[in-house]
């Protein structure tokens, strides 16, 4: 069964601290497992984890996608310029996620941005299938 690379890019859009997606190669489906229990299964659905090795395949974490060196590898790309200036500048200390966002706003460039980050997510999930020797779709 390929995986559908779109399966495997919205698992790292909705990576965060509190859940953890593995892909379920027996049904082809997105499990997900968190530290909140809505569906009353959790102690079930992480024993079926634990236990099917083989079949279940942990999608990139946070962690593994590092949205910050994919904000710097982005501002690095930019031609020199005030864009570029200032989003160096945005990008250094607390707060860098918001300031990018909003100098991103200021200088019109938001859809550049995202363009550039789903070719990131893209190549992440491409090396992600490659490295759990998964084909892909």
């Amino acid at each position: 069964m390929k995986i559908k690379l779109q399966q495997v890019i919205d698992a790292i859009e909705m990576a965060d601290d509190n859940w953890t997606g593995f892909y379920d190669s027996q049904t082809g489906e997105t499990v997900w497992l968190g530290d909140q229990d809505f569906d009353g299964d959790y102690e079930e659905t992480e024993e079926l984890i634990e236990t099917s090795e083989d079949r279940f395949y942990r999608f990139p974490t946070k962690f593994d996608i590092n949205e910050y060196s994919i904000m710097e590898d982005f501002v690095d790309d930019l031609p020199a310029g005030a864009a570029r200036n200032a989003l160096v500048n945005a990008i250094r200390g607390r707060g860098a996620f918001r300031r990018f966002k909003d100098t991103l706003y200021n200088y019109g460039i938001e859809q550049q941005w995202y363009d550039y980050q789903a070719e990131a997510y893209k190549r992440i999930a491409i090396r992600w299938c490659q490295g759990e020797g998964l084909e892909y779709e």
